[in-house]
């Protein structure tokens, strides 16, 4: 197969045999993951969903980046990782405010009270 490149003011000419550009279906599976997880993050159910998302746009990515542009995408990967670092983030604040309004609950709670005659 031999290939020439076309220099010129021209249209761009390809090959007969390349493929056509297409959106990678793991781009789509990542942003929905991400909405999936901003929209259950505050639940702390948004972690699973997130870090499937962020698994699968790393392999998305190196996909696109092997493919030599023939898989596109990148802007839905990319709101996708942004959407499930947001979700883990809600996951993370809302177990924080767990944590704290637990420890206050315990900090507030009387010891136990013994008889006045008891050492």
């Amino acid at each position: 197969m031999e290939t020439t490149s076309v220099t010129g003011a021209g249209p761009a000419h390809r090959h007969p045999q390349d493929p056509d550009a297409v959106r990678s279906s793991k781009a789509g599976t990542v942003f929905a993951l991400g909405l999936v997880a901003v929209l259950t993050g505050p639940l702390v159910g948004g972690v699973v969903p997130a870090t499937v998302a962020l698994l699968l746009a790393r392999q998305a990515r190196r996909e696109a980046y092997a493919s030599g542009g023939y898989l596109t995408g990148a802007v839905w990967i990319g709101r996708g990782v942004r959407l499930a670092r947001v979700g883990l983030l809600l996951a993370a604040a809302v177990l924080v405010l767990a944590l704290i309004i637990g420890i206050r609950h315990l900090a507030g709670a009387p010891g136990q009270d013994f008889a006045p005659g008891v050492n």
